[in-house]
């Protein structure tokens, strides 16, 4: 493909896709990429290299998309819209993961992950994940105030969790949380990159050898008994726990604390979910508030495999392709009145989690804990609030792969 191949036409307008969210409406997608609803669901987008992949914005059509088989997820071939320089340059180098794979080496590696994530095996969780968001909320109510909610509540559970499931010590914390929140970072280096993922690869490796010959029930032990029976290599296994440890923690560390930013901007609808009493009756207003922010605000990246035309856009082999997820949890044919938080909208056919085969993993754990803090921090703390004006609060740049706040401090 040449670089012409990577221009719109001189008449194809082309949107901006670095484009930063409106600071009077943070938790909103940028206006931008909301405009290109009244444009069609599919256009043409700038990225952060020049090139303009297409995006694909409208929620029936992000569905297609993402289930379509003439696109690869193979970040490997040219033309690939990569998110940033440092994964660009990294991609050569990439093994291959659910993330990158298609059909029936997705299917394989995907497996080896399933069994611990099954919806019975979660549910089984809630009541530890009670027992941890109550001792940390009795922590916070117990020290000085304000405290920042992030490193109080955010990032703990979620954390206690993954350890607990993965079979990794709690007590290193600090150093898998340093070097793994390079993976949602925009301003990371690919040495910096490189350099996170060998230092965490590293520890991993030495955990789940340590699990051939000290067993337990826990997600890396069964990679070790893998090793063993010759099912995965040792890089294999490490690069499974590394994606398992990362997504694990960051993602629903942000969903807490944006969750919480969010509702204290909502009262009417805080004091609506602060009136459900059983932790599993706030599963809608997960799915709506899941929908809202669209923490995968980056969208996720394929190439086209052939020549194919696709909502009247005429894709080319090599195409790069964008699916920028909060666009399609905010399409009005899909979600009418998208701008409006309503905590009793059916909205469990939002794209938060992905679509199709690469679907995150570990979702039916992220509704369980937000389902257990949103149902558990504002009742236990009615008096809740921001110590700060909202206009103070640091939200993740637009280029970040995940949307979040930095810190959220709170008093009651």
């Amino acid at each position: 493909m040449t670089e012409a191949d990577l221009r719109p036409a001189p008449d194809e307008p082309v949107y901006d896709y670095q484009d930063d969210r409106d600071a009077k409406c943070p938790f909103a997608p940028s206006p931008g990429l909301r405009a290109l609803h009244d444009k069609g669901p599919v256009n043409r987008g700038r990225i952060w290299d020049g090139s303009t992949p297409w995006l694909v914005t409208g929620h029936a059509a992000q569905r297609a998309i993402l289930s379509d088989p003439r696109v690869s997820s193979d970040d490997k071939r040219a033309g690939f819209p990569y998110p940033n320089q440092a994964m660009a340059e990294n991609a050569p180098h990439h093994p291959l993961t659910i993330f990158n794979a298609d059909g029936a080496d997705h299917t394989r590696i995907r497996r080896m992950m399933t069994r611990p994530f099954t919806r019975p095996r979660m549910e089984a969780l809630r009541p530890e994940i009670q027992r941890f968001t109550d001792d940390l909320i009795d922590k916070m109510l117990a020290g000085p105030k304000p405290v920042d909610l992030v490193t109080a509540l955010s990032l703990p559970l979620p954390s206690l969790m993954i350890c607990a499931l993965l079979g990794v010590p709690y007590e290193d914390h600090d150093f898998f949380q340093e070097h793994s929140s390079f993976a949602t970072r925009s301003d990371k280096t690919a040495e910096d990159d490189r350099r996170a993922s060998e230092a965490l690869g590293g520890y991993l490796a030495r955990l789940i050898q340590q699990k051939t010959l000290e067993p337990a029930e826990d997600v890396l032990s069964d990679f070790a008994a893998r090793v063993g029976a010759g099912e995965l290599t040792l890089p294999e296994a490490t690069l499974l726990a590394m994606i398992l440890l990362i997504a694990g923690h960051e993602t629903s560390a942000n969903m807490i604390t944006l969750g919480t930013a969010l509702l204290l901007d909502n009262p009417d609808e805080l004091g609506r979910l602060r009136a459900i009493d059983d932790t599993k009756d706030v599963a809608p207003a997960v799915e709506e508030i899941l929908r809202y922010l669209t923490v995968a605000q980056y969208g996720q990246r394929r190439i086209a495999d052939q020549d194919f035309e696709f909502e009247g856009a005429d894709i080319k082999a090599g195409d790069g392709i964008v699916v920028p997820l909060p666009a399609g949890n905010w399409d009005p044919d899909a979600f009418p009145d998208p701008q409006k938080l309503d905590l009793t909208r059916k909205a469990s056919h939002h794209h938060a989690f992905g679509w199709g085969i690469h679907q995150c993993l570990g979702q039916q754990l992220a509704r369980i804990e937000l389902q257990v803090v949103y149902g558990t921090l504002y009742r236990r703390v009615p008096t809740l609030r921001l110590a700060v004006d909202r206009a103070e609060l640091e939200f993740r740049p637009a280029d970040s792969l995940a949307f979040g706040i930095k810190e959220l401090p709170v008093t009651w």
